[in-house]
Formats: structure tokens, C-alpha cells, sequence
């Protein structure tokens, strides 16, 4: 599961994305319905949170290094860091743009930022990564 913020009107949302490794657009059969944002209306029920563990390195909270993939297909808005910056949990890393909608690309855990490996402008894909912690 990957945690994004996504701003609808003017009002911000937190939200967990299950990120599909074959790149594919839909759900296997057995996945259960995604989970809605607290404090969004819905008509759907809300799927129960798995309790399994982070799979993916890059949201381990320990030392060494972790790489940040990207969460969508789409376009570098901003980069908002670089190699040797220091950052907090959360702290927004750069900007992507897919489909004229802006999608922040935050740190998974505290860390300094070892490479930087897109610039503004740059077309990335799922999956792709953009930055890696030393």
C-alpha cells in the first residue's frame, strides 16, 4: 500500500493506493474494493485495512537506503529536493502531473536524499524510480 494526499477542491485527502506490480489497470478478482478517504461520502462499502506487513523497501523506516518509486504514469512538475537534503517523514519530494491532476510524491521515512533521478519536465512511468535515500 502506498499513502497519497490527493486535494479535490481545495480540500486535501489521505488515501492508500495499492500500487499493482505488473503495471496493469485493474484489480486481481480476489483484491478486495479499495478503501475511500475518511470524511469523503461514499455509497460504497469501505474495504477492511489489510494487516499485512509494508512489503517494499522504500517504506522501511530503518537505515540504509531505500528507493521512492513512482506511485502513477505522468509528467515531473517539481522537484522539490536534492542529492544531500535532509527529510522528514512526509515531506513532499517532488510533483508529478497526470491527466491535468497534481499528485505529491512524498517521503516514506526521515532520511537524506542520496540521488535525485529525474528533473522538471521529465516523463516517468509506474514504478519508475525517482529518488533514493542514502
Amino acid at each position: 500500500m502506498m499513502k497519497l494526499r490527493i486535494t479535490v477542491d481545495g480540500k486535501a485527502y489521505d488515501v492508500d493506493v495499492e500500487v499493482l506490480e505488473d503495471g496493469g489497470g485493474a484489480l486481481p478478482a480476489s483484491a478486495p474494493a479499495p478503501a475511500v478517504a475518511a470524511g469523503r461520502p461514499t455509497t460504497a462499502p469501505m474495504a477492511p485495512k489489510p494487516s499485512a506487513a509494508k512489503p517494499a523497501a522504500a517504506l522501511s523506516g530503518g537505515g540504509g537506503g531505500a528507493d521512492v518509486p513512482s506511485p502513477i504514469a505522468g509528467n515531473v512538475l517539481d522537484v522539490k529536493v536534492k542529492a544531500g537534503d535532509t527529510v522528514a517523514q512526509n515531506d513532499v519530494l517532488l510533483v508529478l502531473e497526470a491527466m491535468k491532476m497534481e499528485t505529491n510524491v512524498s517521503s516514506p521515512r526521515a532520511g537524506t536524499v542520496a540521488e535525485v533521478r529525474v528533473k522538471s519536465g521529465d516523463a516517468v512511468t509506474s514504478g519508475q524510480v525517482l529518488v533514493t535515500f542514502a
